[in-house]
């Protein structure tokens, strides 16, 4: 893959990020938590979000029509370059909802199948966070590094909760037992933005069931390209049974942990 092309890819993401980004602050209703327009404010936010996605996508094919795309609000095609754009057009609906800051656009590109370049977007933060394959990871075009290692007790985590409640009752088990052998555990909202924490020295881990590929593609390669490590269960890649993603030192003892604890399975 030349580097022209993940230049290309790059100036694609960071566009498209930076103006679903735009759409979904200034579009808000400032009062959208606790009145709609619609007949609920979940109506507004879903409206939102695909508008943000249809931003997105269109971005995309007017520049390369060739290419693949998969995006949580429904966008879909096999394309024909070898190039796929993952899409996460709202990463931490609730927050957006609530009016909470941590919610992010999510984009990855991937070629062959492996992501080389991924963009995450988190407009009230202020923070434009880009990685490139091999290249390193940044936050507003400066460079980042994760943490080094903590003493594993002295570790900060992060993770997220599912929605069903069955789901989330064996979440909170694995938690309450995680909790006493770590620092703390932090509960933000956005896979995407968890996941540049780490990358970024803000957090030392972060694990989290039942993500999709357009929730951790971009964030993964920015936690890889900080330095952090990422996985699933040992020996496996971040898929929805588990995402992992520590600094080393970190990684190991908390994805074994998590697989002891049966952290991947409901």
């Amino acid at each position: 893959m030349t580097g022209r092309l993940k230049d290309e890819l790059l100036a694609i993401a960071l566009e498209a990020a930076a103006r679903a980004g735009a759409l979904l602050r200034d579009g808000r209703p400032a009062d959208l938590g606790v009145a709609a327009t619609k007949s609920s404010p979940i109506d507004v936010v879903t409206e939102m979000d695909i508008a943000a996605e249809k931003l997105i996508t269109g971005v995309i094919t007017d520049r390369r029509p060739d290419d693949g795309l998969l995006g949580e609000e429904g966008a879909s095609s096999e394309g024909s370059s070898g190039v796929r754009w993952v899409i996460d057009p709202l990463d931490g609906t609730v927050n957006y909802l609530y009016g909470l800051p941590s919610w992010s656009v999510s984009i990855a590109a991937e070629v062959d199948g492996e992501t080389v370049v991924g963009v995450v977007v988190a407009p009230m933060r202020g923070e434009t966070c880009h990685a490139v394959l091999g290249e390193g990871a940044f936050v507003n075009g400066e460079r980042v590094h994760s943490r080094p290692a903590p003493p594993f007790e002295h570790a900060l985590v992060s993770t997220g909760f599912g929605y069903r409640l069955e789901v989330r009752t064996h979440q909170a088990a694995v938690a309450h037992r995680l909790i006493p052998q770590v620092r703390d555990i932090r509960r933000a909202g956005s896979a995407a933005i968890d996941l540049c924490d780490v990358g970024s020295g803000r957090l030392d881990g972060y694990y989290e069931r039942g993500l999709h590929a357009w929730d951790y593609a971009a964030g993964a390669l920015f936690a890889r390209e900080g330095g952090a490590l990422t996985g699933g269960r040992p020996g496996e890649p971040p898929n929805p049974d588990l995402t992992v993603a520590a600094v080393p030192g970190t990684f190991e003892r908390l994805q074994r942990l998590l697989d002891d604890l049966g952290a991947w399975h409901d």
